[in-house]
């Protein structure tokens, strides 16, 4: 089935929009976001420059809502940007937008997926996203230097939603990132240690250059 013109896969295609969906975008989302971001910008060096933009929302975040203050701290852990951030609550013309939609957990997937505007090819739980873009050959995927990252990050998500249904995690839980709101800061680290992980091989997947050590 093709897209809706304008809508996810399918639509113009100078730019690819990430959007990292959590609850009350004010912990896990806005830390993706912002991982992604740094990320992005260690290999491309502007990642705007090249077509790709990060964004995130909550299923219940409210409008201009902070961060919290453990999700900056974890943020200035890895030297990632925390400043200027204020909280989304997600709505229909974020998903539309969204070429790749990242959630913390199923249930946050399965929301996104119930709004409609074709989005359940493209919605992925971060965890399950990174599961399968670590089976996907690079090699057949667009250059980046020559196809651009723009075409590239579109092929790669639509090699991830043909092996969704052949590639089963372990166990339901394995797919999800768990909530740190309330917690100390030592849970936050683990649960930033955990985004990061998952991040760095989608990012890898995406640009087409491996981490800088």
């Amino acid at each position: 089935m093709t897209a809706p013109e304008g809508r996810g896969i399918g639509r113009e295609r100078s730019t690819f929009r990430i959007l990292h969906v959590s609850t009350g975008n004010v912990c896990r989302s806005p830390i993706t976001e912002r991982l992604t971001r740094h990320a992005l910008h260690g290999r491309l060096g502007d990642p705007a420059g090249g077509g790709l933009i990060v964004e995130s929302a909550g299923t219940w975040g409210h409008e201009g809502a902070p961060m919290e203050a453990n999700a900056q701290a974890v943020l200035a852990d890895f030297g990632a940007d925390a400043s200027g951030f204020a909280g989304r609550e997600l709505v229909d013309e974020h998903v539309i937008r969204a070429d790749l939609v990242l959630t913390a957990t199923r249930d946050h997937r399965a929301q996104v997926i119930s709004m409609g505007h074709s989005a359940g090819l493209r919605t992925f739980t971060l965890k399950e996203f990174t599961r399968l873009v670590k089976a996907i050959d690079a090699s057949t995927l667009p250059d980046p230097d020559a196809d651009g990252v723009v075409a590239r990050a579109h092929a790669l998500v639509h090699a991830a939603a043909a092996l969704r249904g052949w590639l089963l995690a372990p166990n339901p839980e394995a797919d999800e990132v768990s909530d740190p709101y309330g917690g100390p800061i030592t849970y936050f680290r683990s649960i930033g240690d955990e985004i990061h992980q998952a991040l760095e091989p989608v990012v890898t997947a995406l640009t087409g250059v491996p981490t800088r050590r």
